[in-house]
């Protein structure tokens, strides 16, 4: 098994232990981040997350959800780049989604549309969103509550 030494020199990772995690955590990234953060910076967001993972190792290996990890790293690491930047353009309509949905979810505050959207677009547990946004399950469970509670006020749905 071929090994290479990490960016920082102080261990030793061996190129398969390293693929198969990226492997693992990539799509689920991928995901929670296209929810957060323009189309066209995701690739760069994913790629300082997975730098960052590689000089630090030791740590994320042992690290419970080292994707919720990830998707602070990314978030923080591609946020300088991000301030001021247009919005990309719009993807084509989906024809299974309500076509005021996507404006009423850009309106909803930070929080809440994070949380909605690892929750509910992909799928992960409060618990598991909470780790990724440095907070509670709890708060997670409110602010999901709220954006739900707001989203269907915009559509002018009852609940």
């Amino acid at each position: 098994m071929r090994t290479v030494v990490n960016l920082v020199g102080t261990m030793i990772v061996t190129e398969v232990e390293f693929e198969a995690f990226v492997a693992r955590i990539e799509p689920d990234l991928r995901r929670a981040l296209a929810g957060h953060m323009p189309v066209h910076a995701v690739p760069d967001a994913i790629s300082e997350a997975f730098a960052f993972a590689w000089e630090h190792w030791t740590t994320v290996k042992e690290l419970h959800n080292p994707g919720g990890y990830l998707f602070r790293v990314a978030q923080s690491r591609s946020r300088r780049r991000l301030e001021g930047v247009l919005p990309a353009p719009e993807s084509p309509r989906d024809p299974d989604v309500e076509p005021g949905l996507p404006a009423a979810f850009r309106a909803l505050p930070e929080r809440q549309r994070t949380a909605a959207w690892l929750v509910h677009g992909c799928g992960w547990t409060m618990v598991e969103a909470g780790e990724a946004m440095n907070i509670a399950a709890s708060s997670v469970a409110t602010h999901v509550s709220r954006a739900m509670d707001s989203l269907r006020t915009a559509m002018g749905v009852e609940r």
